[in-house]
């Protein structure tokens, strides 16, 4: 009975006294570490948390169900018991055929999704014979020049039975057109093709720099794909909204989250002002979320991401549809967090990293090689990483339960704590008239770059043990790996290509088509249809991009001063 009663005191208010008391026991009794007790983001964690942390939550209205308002706790109803995320491992090096063999590799081995990464010259509009694409032909991706590399990349890979994931930005409406022939040409239409093209330009300009056309033009090529997809590639995810490059630029997870966030309305103000009805093109925009060191604040804040975006969609931007309320995310595992020393750890850490991802309801992951800190990936890297996933999905158990940590006082105070964090954000970009008046005023870049030099104090003064970096260092250690390199003879090889498709393909046919796009682009018609038009008739990627530079110019970026 004495057992009973002290719970009921407890229930009504004791558990802050009784925490009073075990505070000073703490405080009397108990030896502490000298270190801080912060997050990888700096944020202090306390001790314990109690219900008196969590006082506030409504079940009903602040977590619900999987699959249901305000889908915190997930986006399906049974979560990975009906279906385990997509396992997406990032590929693409050398020339298409090198990367065709490595994807299919990966599918032998039991990926279930492509995603594919491309060379600096493709990013940024060039050819692989142009003056800037020197060193760099299929160095850090695969190089595409035309469609006839689109065509060998998925040679074999039959495109209505996988989903492709491209991770491309201004060029973006270049490479889906490019696979949209790709499709035709496999017999496929394109309402049957499924995939993601990451076509956010927002994020380039606050993070990764790999832009080509100002602000305004990029949206409208955005605002373009979003129309032309909506009807004619139904199932086509047309932007994915990244946040994996702020944070490998050196934000902190809420920077990562509020940032990504004030894109991703960004984007549906533009397709809303663009006369698209939000129903329309929101149920086909996703995210791209980094998966960090810090567990519990990785699981807390893919959480809060669902519920702002699901609660703002509703009652901001007035979406009636639920898939509008979706957010369906990717996670890729920290390359940040990898070390050039001892690498082996970093299959621990990308171990952790993704079990974040998947207690935090990612939809599909990609798992970092241990290697990724001094090379591509090899092929042996990218087999580990690939089974880190399939023991998470097989042997944990993990999958079993959707939001396992759902409850939990800590994660829930940490969830509540990002989206208040997040909401604070908001506030002050909007003050600054929004992302665009935010990112030419320098922002986020500043924001960033405060955070980073933050984070790399605290390693330099080993207030952020890196393990085999800064603490636990074998001296003398040697320790070797096999890289995979890109030699001279890919750029060869990729160039003789592209020389025999100019040679080879109706050049009459191809300045036509090259020719309608450059009105289109100096009107207002959409550029879509001339993107695919232009694939067809082999007009290469560098030869629409410079099209395209002659009507838009070039984006410099003003002076920023942290």
């Amino acid at each position: 009975m004495a057992d009973v009663e002290t719970t009921k005191k407890a229930g009504s208010g004791g558990v802050r006294d009784a925490r009073r008391t075990w505070d000073e026991k703490v405080t009397s009794s108990s030896r502490q570490r000298d270190v801080e007790f912060t997050s990888v983001s700096g944020e202090e964690s306390d001790l314990l948390y109690t219900p008196d942390d969590v006082a506030e939550l409504d079940y009903l209205r602040d977590l619900g169900f999987p699959g249901e308002f305000p889908y915190t706790r997930g986006v399906r109803l049974n979560m990975y018991r009906g279906r385990l995320w997509t396992m997406r491992q990032f590929s693409g090096f050398g020339t298409p055929e090198d990367s065709n063999r490595r994807n299919k590799f990966l599918l032998d081995h039991g990926q279930t999704g492509l995603s594919v990464a491309f060379d600096l010259p493709t990013i940024m509009g060039y050819d692989s014979d142009h003056a800037r694409a020197e060193g760099e032909v299929g160095v850090c991706g695969v190089a595409i020049d035309s469609l006839r590399d689109m065509e060998t990349l998925f040679d074999g890979i039959p495109l209505d039975k996988v989903s492709t994931s491209m991770t491309i930005n201004a060029p973006a409406a270049v490479l889906l057109a490019m696979y949209i022939v790709v499709g035709e040409k496999q017999g496929v239409a394109s309402s049957r093709l499924r995939g993601t093209i990451q076509n956010d330009l927002l994020k380039e300009y606050i993070a990764q720099k790999s832009w080509i056309f100002p602000p305004e033009p990029s949206m409208r090529i955005i605002t373009d794909i979003m129309e032309y997809c909506a009807d004619e590639v139904p199932q086509w995810n047309t932007i994915s909204i990244s946040g994996y490059h702020i944070r490998e630029a050196g934000s902190t997870a809420l920077q990562e989250l509020a940032f990504t966030l004030a894109d991703g309305f960004a984007y549906v103000e533009a397709g809303i002002k663009a006369g698209m009805d939000v129903d329309a093109f929101a149920p086909r925009l996703s995210f791209f979320f980094n998966s960090h060191m810090d567990f519990f604040e990785e699981v807390a804040k893919f959480r809060a991401a669902r519920r702002i975006w699901a609660t703002d969609m509703r009652e901001k931007y007035g979406a009636k549809d639920p898939r509008s309320w979706l957010m369906r995310f990717h996670t890729q595992t920290s390359g940040c967090s990898l070390t050039a020393q001892q690498p082996f750890n970093n299959v621990v850490r990308t171990t952790l990293e993704a079990l974040a991802a998947v207690m935090g309801g990612t939809q599909s992951l990609h798992t970092n090689s241990m290697d990724e800190s001094l090379a591509l990936p090899s092929e042996e890297a990218v087999h580990v990483a690939l089974r880190t996933q399939q023991v998470i999905a097989h042997e944990s158990g993990v999958p079993n339960t959707a939001d396992p940590l759902g409850g939990s006082y800590f994660v829930e105070a940490l969830t509540n704590r990002m989206e208040e964090g997040c909401r604070e954000y908001f506030e002050k970009i909007e003050k600054l008239g929004g992302v665009i008046p935010a990112i030419e005023k320098g922002f986020f870049q500043r924001d960033i770059a405060g955070a980073a030099f933050r984070y790399q104090r605290a390693i330099e003064e080993k207030r952020q043990v890196i393990v085999g970096v800064n603490d636990y260092v074998d001296e003398g250690e040697e320790i070797k790996i096999e890289l995979l390199r890109i030699g001279r003879e890919t750029a060869r090889r990729q160039v003789e290509v592209l020389g025999k498709v100019r040679s080879e393909r109706d050049d009459e046919a191809a300045a036509s088509a090259l020719d309608g796009l450059r009105r289109a682009a100096a009107g207002t018609d959409n550029l879509m249809p001339h993107f695919v038009g232009c694939s067809r008739a082999y007009a290469t990627e560098g030869e629409m991009i410079g099209v395209l530079r002659e009507v838009f110019g070039e984006y410099r970026e003003p002076p920023i001063y942290w």
